[in-house]
């Protein structure tokens, strides 16, 4: 085995996220039809190709007109103007509205010259084939104005931005009809040793459940990656190093157990032996032992066996450079005092909820590595920096999950 100081040890969050951003490939993007793009992140900002609103328009049905016409206007003394057209979307108004006159208008209708004001068809009464009371002023609030919501050439999504529904009619409004976004990151996905086994199948004495594959698998997705599941590898060199091979063109393998300090790890063997470690162990609890090298180039995130741990490395360290978006934090207030560690970074695992001044966050009870049950109940990790202390009361950043 190659001596440790080979390659660095027990190194921070930040720096394990910078090894493995890294350690990956350069990441092609594609350019896809809006309806093909959901769930996609941006590969480069987009600029509107239009003003929205294009025009002064209506934001309601009623009637458009001067505002100084009817300032007098009120439910006992209506003003009456002169009806001398219709604007509707698509076809507006030709003419100029003077004094005393109006256009009928609709919602989103182009306002027509001379006008400046409306007035809702709730507060309008007939008065012949040609004229209309007013029963309230018109007014000025209700005129959609022309490149209020954003403007030729300024920019409405940002690159990096995850494509949701409300981002994709945003896209469309500024007149785009596909938009560049990352490919996907492939991921292929394995499980070692010889104490796991599928869920549903039945148990032997010593034996687990892969529970890593059901949650890791979950939370790639989540992350808009495309997995590629390769089952499990026994605790085997030879078999392991053929589960390495089998990759099939994945940019990254995550794979789960193997990387401790035990006799038969043997994913940290091999990469040490056989292929290059870029580190070994993070200053963080739990997930410590986590392991990121390249087998034959090809990058390689080894996480701990154990359940929590794998889920936390994961989410802390392999999120935000997969997804290339920074984690959701906030900082809250300390519903119990949270464990310290003098050298390594703590993630405890919390609750969410409202105290008596605002938020505040609360442990979930067992923080055991093992404990997924606690996992699952909880929605946001404590983080508490290495050597700190949080006390009940102090305020703590807070991952949410």
């Amino acid at each position: 085995m190659v001596p440790p100081a080979a390659f660095p040890m027990f190194v921070s969050v930040e720096d394990a996220r910078a090894h493995l951003h890294a350690l990956l490939p350069t990441r092609p993007h594609e350019t896809l039809p809006l309806q093909a793009a959901l769930g996609r992140t941006l590969a480069e900002s987009v600029t509107a190709r239009v003003s929205h609103p294009g025009a002064d328009n209506s934001a309601l049905d009623g009637i458009a007109c001067r505002e100084a016409d009817t300032r007098a206007a009120t439910l006992e003394t209506p003003v009456r103007l002169r009806v001398v057209g219709e604007s509707r979307a698509g076809a507006a108004h030709a003419g100029t509205v003077g004094p005393g006159e109006c256009v009928r208008i609709y919602t989103g209708a182009t306002l027509p010259a001379g006008a400046e004001a409306i007035c809702p068809v709730e507060q309008l009464a007939d008065d012949g084939p040609h004229h209309v009371l007013l029963r309230r002023p018109a007014r000025k609030e209700d005129v959609r104005r022309a490149g209020e919501d954003f403007q030729l050439g300024q920019t409405v999504l940002m690159a990096g931005a995850r494509l949701t529904p409300s981002r994709l009619a945003l896209a469309a409004a500024a007149g785009h009809a596909e938009l560049p976004v990352w490919r996907p990151w492939r991921v292929g996905l394995l499980s070692t040793g010889d104490e796991v086994v599928a869920p549903g199948q039945p148990l032997q004495a010593g034996q687990v459940y892969d529970s890593n594959s059901a949650g890791l698998h979950a939370l790639l997705h989540q992350d808009g990656c495309e997995v590629l599941p390769l089952g499990r590898a026994p605790d085997s060199p030879e078999a392991l190093a053929a589960a390495l091979e089998g990759t099939g063109g994945v940019d990254l393998l995550v794979s789960s157990g193997g990387v401790s300090m035990g006799r038969y790890d043997f994913l940290r063997d091999l990469l040490i032996e056989r292929g290059q470690v870029s580190f070994w162990k993070i200053r963080m609890r739990p997930g410590g032992p986590a392991l990121l090298g390249t087998w034959n180039g090809l990058p390689v995130l080894g996480l701990p066996g154990n359940p929590v741990s794998s889920l936390v490395v994961y989410s802390v360290v392999a999120r935000p450079v997969l997804t290339g978006a920074p984690l959701r934090t906030v900082r809250l207030r300390a519903g119990n005092a949270f464990r310290s560690l003098p050298d390594r970074a703590a993630y405890w695992r919390g609750v969410v909820g409202q105290g008596a001044e605002g938020g505040v966050v609360r442990d979930v009870g067992a923080q055991g590595s093992a404990m997924l049950r606690a996992l699952s109940h909880a929605d946001a990790l404590v983080a508490v920096p290495e050597g700190g202390s949080v006390n009940a009361g102090d305020e703590v950043e807070v991952i949410l999950l």
